[in-house]
């Protein structure tokens, strides 16, 4: 009998290992997504983590196993056939639902919105433990078109997209506050006056007025459309104009006086693509 090298049998239990963790990772996403609604985050990762399985399986079997030449052919056969399957799978499912999804610069937040074609339905995804994700929030007007996502902070993502009512639109994804996280702050309630080259916004009880370029406009309370407790959208004419964003060393409390450091982002929505602009409090 042929003695298997000491590598040989490290690397194929190794390969063993991995099979059966995805294996049990995949068992472990069947029993809680009808239970509690949980998918993943990216719809691929299903057909992708079962093709990992057949690979490390079969690799785990033609290193720790001596077979015949005949039974390793069609072992690979059968794991080429089981990947080619999976694939067409995963691009029909890429044709059913439409896929938008981002990763924060500092790798910690996922932004994720699904597009069922058939209901013509785009659906906002919360992420939880990295590769997983519930339905939050359907968006009013379903995605036709994706222009950009902007993550203006690492957590605060701005995705600009055309709906199908041909309208521009932009829909934000928040994954935190500038409040200390012990209740819901309206962010348009700070009244008050930011600026920064060529861009200014004031706040106050008649609504938000934004220059820029020289052009000033108001937008009226019943206009602004709030996301989260870090920023909003206004909107003329049902459409998307301006994100307003709460930069991250912002403190959110309506009682305290605007500091200095109280600085907001101004994010237009265009089809070019812009970066945003920094405002600080005109003291």
């Amino acid at each position: 009998m042929i003695q298997t090298p000491k590598w040989q049998s490290i690397l194929g239990w190794l390969s063993f290992l991995i099979a059966i963790a995805f294996f049990c990772l995949q068992m472990g996403y069947f029993l809680i997504h009808g239970r509690y609604q949980v998918e993943y985050i990216d719809d691929r990762l299903f057909y992708i983590i079962n093709m990992i399985i057949i690979i490390f399986l079969v690799a785990a079997i033609l290193l720790l196993l001596q077979t015949k030449r005949l039974f390793r052919y069609m072992a690979i056969g059968i794991a080429v056939v089981f990947i080619v399957i999976q694939g067409m799978l995963l691009v029909e499912k890429g044709k059913q639902v439409k896929q938008v999804i981002s990763v924060s610069p500092n790798f910690k937040q996922v932004f994720s919105v699904k597009t069922d074609v058939e209901q013509d339905e785009s659906i906002y995804y919360r992420s939880y433990y990295g590769i997983l994700a519930r339905a939050k929030e359907v968006l009013s007007k379903p995605i036709v078109s994706v222009h950009d996502i902007t993550w203006l902070e690492n957590d605060i993502a701005v995705l600009t997209y055309e709906s199908n009512h041909q309208k521009l639109e932009q829909f934000i994804g928040t994954y935190g506050d500038r409040g200390g996280g012990y209740s819901y702050y309206q962010v348009g309630a700070e009244n008050g006056a930011w600026e920064g080259e060529q861009a200014s916004v004031h706040s106050d009880p008649e609504g938000i007025q934004v220059t820029s370029n020289g052009h000033t406009e108001l937008f009226a309370w019943e206009t602004v459309q709030q996301f989260g407790t870090l920023a909003i959208v206004l909107k003329r004419d049902e459409e998307a104009v301006w994100t307003i964003a709460l930069a991250k060393d912002f403190i959110a409390d309506s009682n305290a006086p605007i500091m200095p450091s109280y600085r907001i982002l101004l994010y237009p929505a265009v089809l070019e693509n812009q970066k945003p602009i920094l405002l600080k409090p005109a003291l």
